[in-house]
């Protein structure tokens, strides 16, 4: 008999001895002698013994949790649900921007709720997460086409990481073409700003000139600064004579720059930005209805870009070491794309007072329901 087998047995016969007759505990201890292969003294003494329950408590040493109410993590869940499950440190410097709106839209929290949400540690909040992470999960192809007619006029840059003012846009499209590159499909115009990490996007139907340039011209307007630098994949839709004509024919000419082909961490920056700000919200189906292009950008220039400038958070790299045979990268604090345009000298006060009375206005809850519902008309076109 296995010790496993032993202790189960020992485990229902027990209660059965002390409740017993002296005749029956005879019958029993002959039955648990045999079974045992023990002296029948040493049965005595272990039936006699106490009946210990299954689970013991014990008193752990060190002070008593003060993370452990579940008041605490109900907030914690619905924040990282509706900001689309960041990391813990992420989440961390979300929860101060997001509370207020969490008692307008939820219920106000006590004073001592907040103190504990406001100092809780990343280590903490992935502790109180570990349960719930592997029940939510995030919801390709290259279809870079090269543009081989301008690659010796527009001038290749790399280590864009080292942009410390604001208006150098890396650039790149997404393809919503599911499995298949063939025929027409949405594309999105992903932009990003090297310094700040602002984004922006916009749909356009298939990879035409000028539609592209269209919607870029549209994004150039909406940026809460000048825009200094244009950095792009090697894609005919971005070398052609017409967005450089576009750039370069002003008053002020834009830096038109280009990747190395075959290059993607050149782009490092907005490639990261194609998976966290379309990947994750829109997957990888086909959109072959001419219908959703409207539809997006119906979503691209109102809740999507305020959702993710003023209330999801990134970091930036601040210096790469390499130590023997590893790099040791060293990045700063997680800051939204607002906090990093406030605190940059390169921005107008003007341009920073208008973002302040934008970001008053804003509730983050009431976005990321606005954006869900949007998301389903999208879908719907399908």
């Amino acid at each position: 008999m296995s010790p496993k087998s032993k202790k189960e047995y020992l485990t229902e016969v027990k209660p059965r001895y002390q409740k017993a007759t002296l005749r029956k505990k005879s019958r029993i201890l002959d039955e648990f002698c045999e079974t045992y292969s023990c002296h029948r003294k040493h049965a005595i003494r272990t039936l006699n013994k106490p009946l210990v329950p299954a689970y013991k408590p014990y008193n752990k040493r060190g002070r008593k949790p003060i993370y452990s109410s579940k008041n605490i993590e109900t907030v914690l869940k619905r924040i990282w649900l509706n900001a689309n499950l960041p990391c813990s440190k992420n989440l961390k410097a979300i929860i101060p921007l997001w509370l207020g709106a969490y008692q307008e839209e939820f219920a106000p929290l006590h004073d001592s709720t907040v103190k504990l949400l406001l100092a809780i540690s990343a280590s903490t909040i992935d502790r109180i997460l570990k349960p719930l992470r592997p029940r939510y999960k995030k919801r390709g192809l290259a279809t870079t086409k090269p543009g081989t007619l301008l690659r010796k006029q527009i001038p290749i840059k790399t280590k864009q990481w080292d942009e410390s003012m604001p208006g150098f846009l890396e650039t790149d499209l997404v393809a919503h073409c599911g499995t298949a590159i063939e025929g027409q499909y949405a594309n999105t115009v992903d932009t990003v700003d090297i310094a700040t990490g602002w984004s922006e996007q916009r749909a356009v139907w298939g990879k035409g000139e000028a539609g592209v340039i269209e919607q870029i011209k549209d994004i150039e307007a909406s940026l809460p600064f000048t825009m200094l630098g244009f950095d792009s994949d090697n894609g005919k839709e971005f070398l052609n004579h017409q967005l450089m004509r576009h750039f370069l024919n002003r008053k002020f000419p834009i830096q038109f720059t280009r990747s190395r082909a075959y290059h993607k961490d050149d782009n490092a920056h907005i490639e990261q930005k194609n998976y966290t700000h379309v990947r994750q919200w829109l997957g990888y189906d086909r959109f072959d209805n001419p219908l959703i292009v409207e539809a997006l950008n119906e979503l691209y220039k109102s809740e999507w870009r305020l959702f993710h400038n003023f209330f999801i958070p990134s970091v930036k790299l601040v210096s790469k070491q390499r130590v023997g045979s590893k790099i040791v990268k060293k990045h700063d604090k997680p800051k939204t794309s607002y906090q990093r345009i406030l605190e940059s000298k390169h921005v107008s006060k003007h341009a920073k007072e208008q973002l302040k009375k934008t970001f008053k206005g804003l509730n983050p809850f009431r976005l990321r329901k606005a954006m869900h519902l949007k998301i389903k008309k999208v879908f719907a076109l399908l």
